[in-house]
């Protein structure tokens, strides 16, 4: 249930950025395609958290949290490609 509750707090700031990229002056970049290249390095962050905190905290091995990593992880962050292959390619 942990896991459901991290990728929807991945999902939660993919939503957040959405809402406050565009109001920034982002240049020549599309502000949606701005806001997914921003995203990804903050979640791979966010995710590595959660790993270390489930490695200290909860008393898991690395080995039992790297697969809950890729799948925290990849799952927002696989949208978050789609959506920048698409805004990717209406900005060129």
């Amino acid at each position: 249930m942990h896991t459901v509750k991290v990728i929807a707090a991945g999902f939660a700031l993919l939503g957040v950025l959405l809402l406050v990229v565009p109001r920034l002056n982002t240049g020549d970049t599309h502000p949606v395609a701005f806001a997914m290249k921003l995203f990804i390095p903050l979640w791979f962050v966010a995710s590595l958290v959660n790993l270390i905190i489930g490695v200290t905290r909860a008393g898991y091995t690395f080995l039992e949290e790297a697969p809950i990593l890729l799948v925290v992880f990849g799952v927002p962050a696989a949208v978050a490609l789609l959506v920048l292959w698409k805004f990717g390619r209406a900005a060129s």
